[in-house]
């Protein structure tokens, strides 16, 4: 072919990478990889080996040790006994390791690339241009952190051991998104990679440790999921950190429920690309097909979800298929292709399945006739149209090659559409109109939004979602939080185990007879009002003298969800004005103070301190009123500036409906210091006061009754926490459960919140000093109050 040839037609001819360094290290390893234990490479305890393949090929690529129990306990062993050393060096110190690390993966980043595009089948285009460079990104930006943590993180200390699975559709990248701030921070690591990728984390290490990377601080043991479960229930891992399926997620909760482990969870998604009809088309289109054929579609935050407006969707589609026309398919090493092979033909026949299934249930496929090579796990890219919202394409995680389309006539529509799913990773909203697009990105369920844009990563930047994609953040300051705990927490012991209440479940009419000087019930309160229990049964509540003081009612799973419901109507409360809700907070202390005497004398009849003691804890519960009253309106998030043209707005975000379970010891501060950061924060609670003093909580709802709040921002449901807290932790609708008393509680709530994957802060049993400002007070509680969302805003023409 002649050069005018290809100016003519503008065909690509392949441009193959070398392999050859590759290759090398591989051979150099050839008997087999074994984990990196402490600071070297060491044989499989059981001797046991298994094959990871090229994707592109199905040829095997080298032989993996598979880890046991035994290879897992002296992983950790090793982290635990590096890890006080490792924190007692110092930021700076650990900032000059991260910095190494982080010259380490630019100087071998074309080592790095050609492996990943080996081991994932990815094109290397990727691992070149995208991968490689953001893992030295996390790693400089983390070396910041690492240098100013005794400053910017002085009342925080690390967690301890971390024990992270990475999966296979990024490897090199998932390993630096978890390592780098777990080590900054001064924690230790025991990483396994995906059994499909773990070459990329072993290239890592072993060049981590020729970087001086002190033996135990980093350890990568490699297997299959028994070995990510060994580590998942080993006793002296103190976090996981996990990013993959949502079932799995699922599993990981179950398993670390009242183990006491930290836990952030990075899951699946099926992210909302919006067009509107004002959009630039042409972006849009190469917009998508960065959303959904990155990667071959294997990405978590994938916009697999078309959304167009009606009025230009038959255009769009055509331009859109023109465009897939375009696309190259062809092996990975190739600089010239778009699309590789996916990870393995099970991966493949799962995403032809459910292709299958789309158009079974109506949908109609496009695939454009491109070539497409022969052998691997190749997939063509697939546009389905036609495809209704309730459809299973619509609603499962295909992760692969696939976008399913729908249409839109209003904003209200598009936002009911693409909040219609059990998802919340990432959405991407495309318009001319910024303000059009400032008004859709808050009302989106999504951790992060972008803006005329898609995919769009930094270490600065905090990423990760909501309902079942998990929850924590990974990046920015936010992400720091995740590896580490308050001082002050740190130090909690035990609970002293507590004198047992002396409550009893009373008939109604029959006390009335029999005490007559009780004359009244306290009733629950649910939606602003005071209401009967569903049962119409009550609770004997006696004082520290062993007298009845009076009865509350029994409150039952019914009332949990009508205080639920109740909940949900109040919805306005979290698109308030942080003045208003402040405004609130300084009111509810205004009318504790006017009756401080009165609940001081109850503190003293229902526990037996002192008059001095009681006082001073009403005083404190007002106190703490007004300073969440002031942080409601200083609680910020931030303007991110990463390396782009544009803007990332950190948002915080209030969570939603909140149960909360209060401990027994100080009853009216305990009761206010749970509420308060909630409310300031924009949340409605749902909340189950003490069982044995709950006339401290049904006294404080007549202080609610002469506030401002809106009914349904707090509801109250007395009974006992054993009965009532399982159906809170069950229900859909509670997006967060906090829960203070005994740790079998603890256990309870991690246990049964797997179904919608809340968000939980528990106590493990452990006591918290709430008159202790430090433990019991400010931006820790504030944090576990809301949720950050990134909404990134390019600018420029």
């Amino acid at each position: 072919m002649s050069v005018s040839h290809y100016f003519d037609t503008m065909d690509y001819g392949p441009a193959p990478e070398s392999d050859t360094d590759a290759r090398a290290w591989l051979a150099r390893h050839s008997d087999g990889f074994g984990h990196f234990i402490n600071g070297a490479f060491t044989a499989a305890s059981a001797g046991s080996l298994f094959d990871t393949n090229e994707p592109a090929t199905g040829k095997p690529l080298a032989r993996i040790a598979q880890g046991t129990q035994a290879d897992v306990d002296s992983a950790v062993a090793a982290a635990r006994a590096a890890q006080e050393n490792w924190f007692a060096i110092g930021g700076h110190a650990r900032a000059r390791h991260l910095y190494a690390l982080a010259r380490m993966v630019q100087r071998h980043a074309r080592l790095f690339a050609v492996v990943e595009a080996l081991d994932n089948g990815k094109p290397i285009r990727e691992t070149r241009d995208i991968d490689v460079p953001l893992v030295a990104r996390h790693f400089y930006h983390h070396a910041g952190w690492a240098q100013l943590q005794e400053r910017e993180f002085a009342d925080q200390v690390p967690v301890g051991v971390i024990g992270q699975i990475v999966p296979w559709n990024f490897p090199l990248l998932m390993l630096a998104w978890k390592i780098a701030p777990a080590l900054a921070l001064g924690n230790t690591v025991v990483l396994k990679p995906a059994e499909f990728t773990p070459l990329s984390a072993l290239l890592f290490a072993e060049l981590a440790a020729q970087a001086g990377l002190p033996a135990g601080v980093l350890n990568v043991v490699t297997g299959d999921g028994a070995t990510g479960a060994a580590i998942v229930a080993h006793p002296d891992v103190n976090k996981i950190a996990f990013t993959g399926s949502t079932d799995v997620g699922r599993l990981i909760r179950e398993k670390t429920a009242g183990s006491g482990k930290s836990l952030t969870l990075e899951l699946g998604g099926k992210s909302p690309f919006i067009v509107f009809d004002d959009a630039d088309i042409d972006a849009a289109i190469e917009g998508v097909v960065d959303a959904i054929w990155f990667n071959q579609g294997q990405v978590c935050c994938a916009g697999a979800r078309l959304l167009v407006q009606e009025g230009i969707a038959q255009d769009f589609y055509a331009r859109l298929k023109r465009r897939m026309g375009k696309l190259r398919a062809g092996t990975p090493l190739d600089k010239t292709i778009d699309i590789g092979s996916l990870i393995a033909p099970s991966q493949h026949e799962r995403v032809r399945k459910l292709v299958e299934i789309g158009v079974k249930e109506g949908a109609t496929c496009y695939q454009p006739d491109i070539s497409m090579p022969v052998g691997g796990s190749y997939f063509p890219p697939t546009l389905l149209t036609n495809v209704h919202p309730a459809s299973t394409v619509a609603s499962e995680e295909i992760f692969g090659p696939v976008l399913v389309a729908m249409t839109f006539r209003t904003h209200d529509e598009a936002l009911a559409i693409a909040n219609n799913s059990r998802y919340g990773l990432a959405a991407s909203v495309w318009s001319e109109t910024i303000g059009l697009a400032l008004a859709v990105a808050p009302a989106l369920k999504a951790g992060v939004v972008w803006i005329n844009s898609t995919n769009l990563f930094d270490a600065g930047v905090g990423f990760g979602g909501v309902r079942e994609s998990g929850f924590g953040r990974e990046g920015g300051r936010e992400g720091c939080y995740e590896y580490l705990k308050p001082r002050a927490w740190a130090k909690r012991v035990a609970r002293s185990a507590a004198v047992k209440p002396v409550a009893a479940i009373v008939d109604s009419v029959a006390a009335s007879a029999r005490l007559p000087l009780v004359d009244r019930t306290a009733k629950l309160y649910v939606g602003g009002k005071q209401a009967r229990s569903d049962g119409e049964q009550s609770l004997g509540i006696f004082g520290a003298n062993g007298k009845l003081a009076g009865e509350v009612g029994l409150g039952n799973r019914k009332d949990i969800r009508n205080a639920v419901a109740a909940a949900h109507a109040a919805a306005s409360w979290s698109a308030t004005t942080p003045h208003r809700r402040a405004q609130a907070l300084y009111y509810l202390a205004e009318n504790l103070s006017a009756r401080a005497e009165e609940f001081a004398a109850r503190l003293v009849e229902l526990t037996g301190v002192s008059a001095d003691a009681a006082s001073n804890e009403v005083e404190q519960s007002i106190s703490r009123l007004f300073a969440y009253g002031a942080w409601a309106d200083k609680y910020e998030g931030a303007v991110h500036v990463p390396p782009m043209r544009g803007v990332a707005l950190a948002m915080v975000e209030p969570i939603g409906v909140v149960g909360v379970v209060c401990p027994d010891e100080s009853p009216l501060l305990a009761f206010v210091s749970l509420v308060a950061p909630l409310l300031a924060m924009g949340n409605r609670v749902v909340i189950v006061p003490s069982s044995r003093h709950a006339l401290i909580a049904t006294d404080f709802y007549q202080v609610l009754e002469t506030s401002d709040l809106p009914g349904g921002v707090i509801n109250i449901v007395t009974g006992a926490a054993a009965t009532l807290l399982p159906t809170l932790a069950e229900h859909d609708d509670v997006d967060a459960l906090w829960t203070f008393g005994d740790a079998a509680l603890s256990a309870t709530t991690e246990r049964l919140s797997t179904g919608n994957l809340k968000r939980t802060l528990v106590d493990y049993g452990l006591a918290t000093d709430w008159n202790d400002a430090l433990s019991a007070e400010g931006p820790a509680w504030l944090r576990h109050a809301t949720q950050i969302k990134n909404v990134w805003v390019p600018y420029g023409e």
